[in-house]
């Protein structure tokens, strides 16, 4: 890996097709990668260890969503965060998004609020289970939660009218995710995600009633 990190996420970025990012949002990503290293060494916050693998799989994958995601879309709830992927990407690469971090174990929730702080951005942590919240939101993303077929029951619940449910899962696991969410949402082609053959990004729009009843 080159000595610089942005140096060599920009190179990531573009060998995947997409474009290089401004100045500020480098600094941000320098300072987020920085931090996960640090606590890495004391608290499990991911089982990708090296700076390489973590702008490699985690970084470049969570702004592929980041860029996929409708531009409608105003609120965003990460279900299950953990590190902050893809939430922490996502408030970096499109600042507009009012982003709301999930997290119902107590040292990674730390660890999200401490990220927030050190890299300047506007969204919250919600230190608790995703499932406890009263608000509604625009988008839901979930990404490496445990038993995500049993999840997704909450998070739709959790979702308004005409809104997108955004999980990263892998082409096996697909069907299985799409039957969870119910029959009430419209799926897109999924996105196959940068440096994978099998992990994607899975894009369904719910439907409102008059919708439903024209399938």
């Amino acid at each position: 890996m080159t000595a610089d990190p942005s140096e060599r996420l920009g190179e990531l970025l573009c060998a995947a097709g997409y474009g290089s990012l401004q100045d500020k949002q480098n600094k941000r990503f320098n300072d987020y990668l920085s931090l996960i290293l640090r606590w890495n060494t004391r608290t499990n916050l991911t089982s990708i260890r090296d700076a390489e693998g973590i702008l490699a799989r985690h970084f470049v994958e969570s702004i592929a969503v980041a860029r996929a995601l409708p531009a409608s879309i105003a609120s965003l709830l990460d279900f299950g965060s953990g590190a902050g992927f893809p939430g922490i990407p996502i408030a970096i690469i499109r600042p507009e998004i009012a982003v709301t971090l999930a997290e119902s174990q107590g040292k990674k929730a730390a660890f999200l609020q401490e990220a927030l702080r050190v890299t300047g951005i506007s969204a919250k942590v919600h230190s608790g289970r995703a499932e406890s919240l009263q608000a509604q939101f625009d988008c839901i993303t979930l990404r490496a939660v445990d038993h995500m077929e049993r999840a997704l029951p909450a998070a739709v619940r959790l979702l308004r009218p005409t809104s997108w449910l955004a999980p990263m899962t892998t082409a096996g696991a697909l069907p299985e995710i799409q039957d969870a969410a119910g029959p009430q949402f419209s799926w897109s082609s999924p996105l196959l995600l940068p440096g994978s053959d099998s992990r994607l990004l899975a894009l369904g729009q719910r439907l409102n009633e008059s919708q439903r009843h024209e399938l």
